[in-house]
């Protein structure tokens, strides 16, 4: 029994002499887990708030278009035939029956005949349905090779200068009030009287 006392005696001060385990290592990664937890969640409010700035807002969807049978869409490119009052015979583009178009409020016949004579392209609208195509304009893609000009009044303005040239003919309006005519052969003709006013005239 003796024996037995003294190996436990020794075994407990065995134990006592050892040096006690301090927990750090358990602390040190309860922290380190609580600090990424910390980190992923500042991470994920910073990827979220940049989520919010960078998505654009979403457009409500446009409402779909209801064309009728056979067309491309509620506007199409047509080429004008003829011209009587407000009505427009035109053919569209990639067929080869023509087609009445009433002519827009905003639309003057002479425009969409002049159209017509440059064989220039209009924009008529299909609404589909009973309702009959409209011209909406002209749309010119090219230099006419004759431009018209019809109107109560014209008026040419420059601040500098004014230039009107065809070939070896011209005729300059300067700022300073000079005008100059060069031309092969000038011809000045007059129904009434003819009056030259100057200070000074000078022939050749």
């Amino acid at each position: 029994m003796a024996v037995r006392k003294v190996e436990t005696r020794t075994k407990v001060l065995e134990a006592r002499k050892r040096p006690k385990k301090k927990a750090v290592g358990r602390t040190t990664s309860d922290k380190a887990l609580a600090k990424e937890r910390v980190l992923d969640r500042v991470l994920e409010q910073v990827a979220a708030s940049a989520s919010e700035v960078e998505a654009p807002a979403k457009l409500p969807a446009p409402a779909p278009v209801r064309a009728a049978p056979g067309d491309a869409g509620p506007l199409r490119v047509a080429r004008v035939v003829a011209v009587q009052g407000r009505t427009a015979e035109v053919v569209f583009r990639g067929e080869h029956a023509r087609t009445l178009a009433a002519l827009s409020e905003d639309v003057e016949a002479e425009i969409v005949a002049q159209a017509m004579k440059n064989r220039d392209v209009v924009l008529v609208e299909r609404p589909g349905g009973d309702a009959p195509p409209v011209v909406l304009g002209v749309v010119s893609a090219r230099r006419p090779r004759e431009l018209h000009l019809s109107a109560e009044t014209i008026t040419l303005e420059a601040a500098r200068e004014v230039l009107v040239r065809s070939g070896k003919s011209a005729l300059r309006l300067r700022e300073d009030g000079d005008v100059e005519l060069v031309g092969s052969r000038i011809l000045a003709m007059s129904r009434g009287l003819f009056r030259i006013v100057g200070r000074m005239l000078r022939l050749n």
